[in-house]
């Protein structure tokens, strides 16, 4: 998270980071998929916060998900955390996001941001510091130059309340995506649920079923990609566990990727806790999403975790003719 003239440099956005913190990749796309240093792959990621666990899990948990088959760990930075008291920055213990990446990098996977500030993620505040209300004549989210002074970033499904604002709801949208392209950092940017993104990002799916619901990216020169894939559901108290069978996932999973889908993230995959009061003020539990393919202490669930595992592998020996449209004859045993 860089900061220039005490302006926080952020962007609610997913975007690849380096495969190795001492090289950087050149991440593009075309219509097919997105390409890494002019490879192209089927990518297979999963949302781990790494506030929601401690350093010391990190290393186990990152390599269940590599043996689940994910080549990608996504990740929301969460502002609030990190810059509780303005000016004052923490990135200890279970804030060390650097350290985090490392691990994964470790792992040889790569890392998929979304820097905030706006994070929904049923976190306190959405990712805002509470700081941010003090400040004079803002107005959360909308076209307002207190709030874009301290924001400089690319929205997150900001399309359910856009329409509230109207014109400075589109206004807002496109400031957003510029400034984002004005940071140059090498690597695509998009914008998740944006049915009106700028044609400058990638318009990407949430959801359980985006073979369906997703009438694609804002572009015939962009890929479809599916940044939110719900394994279940997060519960507040009161709730009943919320299931969704690897069954469905799976075969919602496949559907995808056989009608252009190259890109497929689990939120979560492993959910984790909320430590001290950092759950969203709606009764959201202590336990994150624990009926993800990883429960709360790190430990596979099954079948979904073997089940979506095995669902990666036949993919991959599909690799060809799902990205290059090449078929070819391959065993499975």
């Amino acid at each position: 998270m860089a900061t220039t003239g005490g302006i926080l440099l952020v962007a609610l956005l997913s975007l690849l980071v380096a495969d190795g913190y001492a090289t950087t990749p050149v991440v593009t796309y075309d219509s097919r998929s997105l390409i890494i240093n002019g490879s192209r792959e089927l990518l297979f990621s999963g949302s781990i916060h790494y506030p929601r666990s401690t350093p010391d899990m990190w290393p186990g948990i990152i390599k269940k998900a590599k043996e689940g088959g994910l080549n990608i760990i996504q990740t929301y930075v969460f502002w609030n955390l990190h810059e509780p008291n303005q000016g004052e920055w923490n990135f200890e213990g279970n804030r060390d996001l650097v350290r985090f990446i490392k691990v994964i990098w470790e792992q040889g996977l790569w890392v998929t941001l979304r820097i905030g500030p706006y994070i929904e993620a049923e976190w306190n505040m959405g990712g805002f510091p509470y700081w941010l209300r003090e400040v004079p004549d803002i107005i959360f989210r909308s076209d307002n130059e207190p709030f874009k002074y301290h924001m400089k970033k690319v929205e997150n499904e900001y399309n359910n309340v856009q329409l509230a604002y109207r014109e400075r709801g589109i206004s807002y949208v496109h400031w957003a995506a510029n400034m984002a392209l004005s940071l140059y950092n090498g690597v695509p940017w998009i914008m998740c649920k944006q049915k009106d993104a700028p044609p400058t990002v990638i318009s990407t799916c949430n959801g359980r079923q985006c073979a369906d619901t997703f009438p694609g990216p804002n572009g015939p020169d962009k890929p479809s990609l599916w940044t939110e894939n719900w394994t279940a559901q997060y519960r507040v108290f009161g709730d009943t566990p919320s299931q969704r069978a690897a069954e469905d996932i799976s075969f919602a999973v496949a559907r995808f990727f056989t009608r252009n889908g190259t890109l497929n993230n689990y939120y979560m995959y492993y959910g984790g806790s909320n430590f001290g009061r950092t759950s969203s003020s709606s009764f959201v539990t202590t336990r994150y999403y624990d009926e993800a393919p990883l429960d709360e202490y790190g430990l596979k669930r099954e079948p979904k975790f073997g089940h979506l595992r095995d669902l990666h592998r036949a993919l991959k020996l599909s690799k060809k003719p799902l990205l290059f449209r090449k078929c070819t004859k391959s065993t499975m045993n």
